[in-house]
């Protein structure tokens, strides 16, 4: 009988049952003296029990302030340590805290608050050259329901210091309150099209997510975690804060925003134990030219997420990083994110060319997307999660999320996928990313991958461009070598013979960089629009399909 691709991960751990701040208090009475975060570019350190006292002020001041249990506080900043004490202040007294991408500016600004209906705001001043007290400015009047705004450099230590208008009790009367199931985080997730919608996430999502992530990679109060990932995304957040909050490991923080010589710098000076990054952070730091002045000696793990993680680049950070036991995630902001990941102990060859197996109590399967019907194993399909991780819903939004998770409460990803004999998953593409050139299907990771393996290239995107003929044809985008010449005719005469001819690229571009959301995932479809329009396909672009 043909085996169908749905596994159930089962775990030898339990849930945790528990509020967020419950549990960092828990890790404070186990390791009070540990450190728990350091910010060098802040100069800023504290351990565990310092941590929670700095939390327990801020959410005493936020109280003081008016805010209640449910109200949205929004955080708009890059990663500063401030950052971290309003993520635990929330937990602690039951606000929704509301993730600001820090790339945003006044439209998105203004549609995130008001959707939300965030009613205090917590911001940096300024990030890079964006100065976010004028953008805000600019959009105030038009946010009825945001009541206050604090920004970091001028009011922070103030809100800290109002704690003392609330007694402890106070703060803990309504942490005795909270339950594990209440919503606590809003993010916003942005597709190709249409508004950003706000993933909500409860306590028991995230805390759980960012524990058993933290299992697989066998973190202890002696780990030393490297975050240059962002926080306003899970992978910072969860992955990184919560992930060593669960198990008394150090958050370090190496900058503001993605750094190369920061991040290298950082884990070197503060003997980091694990590496956080999205595949083209590590390609940045590999290919940086001074790379080999820094000693990588002391790092063990790590996580490689957020997009499709090379091959060839994971053998690298595997080696000449010094990173033996690096694992790959796979997830998505609405299931808090991960879904599965690869072990420290995996074969070689599993941990460089999957995303490992299921998570804990989490299931996975793999359907057909016309049909819904489980497919065999190894055969592409759409991959769908169900468990603890899957977010409550679309923050008021019930429509969207009626399309995204279904009436068995099964989230559907968008992502093609395939499962071996073995549960180990492959992803193959997304659904709305997948070429069919004549008739063939294409997936882009497969053409990127074989691409990888050429000594001139540092990095590769493949998109699917119209075509009057075909409907649609290859193209890649390519990132080459310091030093390195080749053109698209060498690059096409070399995959001749090695790959089908239908998967060859037509068009080349060489490029110095693609375009990125902040977390560094590639905007396709904005690869596609330039193509149409360097290539002249408007033509063919206008094309009605059925």
């Amino acid at each position: 009988m043909t085996e169908l691709s749905y596994v159930h991960g089962a775990g030898d751990k339990p849930l945790l049952g528990e509020p967020i701040f419950h549990n960092l208090r828990r890790t404070a009475a186990r390791v009070p003296d540990r450190e728990a975060l350091v910010v060098p570019h802040q100069g800023y350190r504290a351990t565990y029990r310092e941590l929670v006292d700095q939390c327990e002020l801020l959410a005493r001041g936020l109280m003081a302030r008016g805010v209640a249990k449910g109200d949205r506080v929004g955080i708009w900043s890059p990663n500063r340590y401030e950052w971290v004490v309003v993520q635990y202040a929330t937990a602690a007294m039951g606000a929704i805290l509301v993730n600001i991408n820090p790339a945003y500016r006044t439209s998105e600004l203004e549609y995130a608050l008001n959707q939300s209906g965030t009613s205090f705001l917590v911001l940096a001043p300024r990030f890079r050259q964006a100065d976010y007290v004028s953008m805000l400015a600019e959009v105030r009047s038009r946010c009825p329901q945001l009541r206050e705004a604090v920004v970091m450099e001028d009011g922070f230590d103030a809100l800290i210091r109002d704690a003392s208008g609330v007694e402890p009790d106070a703060l803990h009367e309504v942490e005795a309150s909270l339950q594990f199931d209440d919503p606590i985080n809003i993010q916003y997730t942005s597709g190709t099209t249409g508004y950003p919608k706000g993933a909500t996430l409860t306590h028991h999502n995230i805390l759980n997510n960012g524990y058993f992530v933290a299992e697989m990679l066998r973190y202890t109060e002696h780990d030393r975690v490297c975050i240059p990932v962002p926080f306003y995304h899970c992978f910072g957040m969860v992955m990184g804060n919560l992930g060593c909050t669960t198990h008394g490991a150090t958050m370090v923080v190496p900058a503001e925003a993605y750094d190369p010589v920061a991040t290298m710098q950082t884990v070197q000076d503060e003997r980091c134990t694990s590496l956080y990054g999205v595949p083209t952070m590590f390609i940045g730091e590999l290919e940086h030219p001074r790379f080999n002045e820094f000693d990588f000696s002391s790092l063990r793990t790590g996580i490689m997420a957020g997009s499709p993680c090379p091959v060839e680049v994971m053998k690298k950070v595997q080696t000449v990083m010094h990173i033996p036991e690096m694992t790959i995630c796979y997830g998505m902001t609405e299931t808090s994110p991960v879904s599965t990941q690869s072990t420290t102990d995996d074969p070689l060859e599993r941990r460089v060319s999957t995303v490992g197996r299921v998570h804990p109590h989490v299931e996975i399967k793999v359907i057909d997307p016309s049909t819904g019907a489980l497919v065999p194993r190894d055969t592409a399909g759409e991959l769908c999660t169900r468990g603890y991780s899957v977010m409550r819903g679309y923050w008021d939004n019930e429509e969207a999320t009626r399309l995204a998770v279904d009436s068995g409460r099964w989230m559907h990803t968008g992502d093609l996928a395939t499962m071996d004999a073995e549960g180990y998953i492959n992803i193959v593409g997304r659904i709305k990313d997948m070429i069919i050139r004549g008739g063939e299907n294409i997936y882009p990771r497969e053409v990127e991958e074989f691409l990888y393996t050429h000594p001139d290239v540092a990095d590769v995107q493949v998109i699917g461009v119209p075509s009057e003929k075909y409907g649609e044809e290859v193209m890649a985008w390519v990132k080459l070598r310091q030093g390195a010449s080749s053109t698209g005719d060498e690059l096409a005469a070399w995959c001749k013979g090695k790959i089908a001819t239908y998967k060859i690229p037509r068009h080349w571009k060489f490029v110095d960089a693609f375009p990125m959301t902040v977390t560094g995932k590639v905007q396709k479809f904005k690869m596609r629009e330039v193509a149409v329009e360097e290539l002249g396909l408007g033509q063919a672009a206008a094309v009605k399909t059925a």
